[in-house]
């Protein structure tokens, strides 16, 4: 194994059951996902997936749909549960990165600005090297004070937060090349 780890964080139908399939963005997701997955693993890159559950319907373990999406059909190396935002705390995939000596983790999942953003800041700060693959995740518009975000707002907004800070931006293309 080589020292960098592909997450797949939260791709999960818990999403899928809350209406997020619909989406116009998902197709594009679904493929950008897929070749990332596809290209990390004919490089030898460990592809790990991260599952969210907590105490919301769609999200206890119990419903069923805690569940990788079923467009995904990569064995991980490894699996792990997580409770809170990012894939890092309280999850044992820590651990896990510096047992296997990972110094390089590639972010890919659902939400954009939740839970990827989110493990993407707290792996810089445990000191990785963090490759954010915005094409390969999905997010969908937030509504606050009569104000709506759109995808490519926040698709923008996660990029721009992230640059020159706590990762560096990358299409599945340039990922991959970067890879070898």
């Amino acid at each position: 194994m080589t020292d960098t780890v592909l997450l797949v964080i939260d791709a999960q139908q818990s999403f899928y059951h809350r209406g997020y399939r619909e989406t116009p963005e998902t197709p594009a997701f679904e493929q950008a996902l897929s070749a990332l997955v596809a290209g990390c693993q004919q490089r030898g890159i460990a592809v790990v997936d991260v599952l969210h559950e907590d105490d919301d319907e769609a999200f206890r373990p119990e419903s069923g749909l805690v569940t990788r999406l079923p467009f995904l059909s990569h064995q991980p190396v490894a699996t792990f549960r997580k409770r809170v935002h990012n894939a890092l705390t309280e999850s044992g995939l820590q651990q896990w990165l510096e047992q296997q000596q990972v110094k390089h983790v590639i972010i890919s999942g659902l939400r954009s600005e939740q839970c990827c953003e989110t493990t993407a800041r707290v792996a810089s700060d445990f000191g990785y090297q963090v490759t954010y693959v915005t094409e390969a995740t999905l997010t969908f518009p937030i509504t606050h004070n009569g104000i709506t975000l759109s995808v490519a707002d926040l698709r923008h907004r996660t990029e721009s937060v992230l640059i020159n800070r706590f990762a560096d931006i990358a299409t599945v293309e340039q990922c991959l090349h970067k890879l070898g």
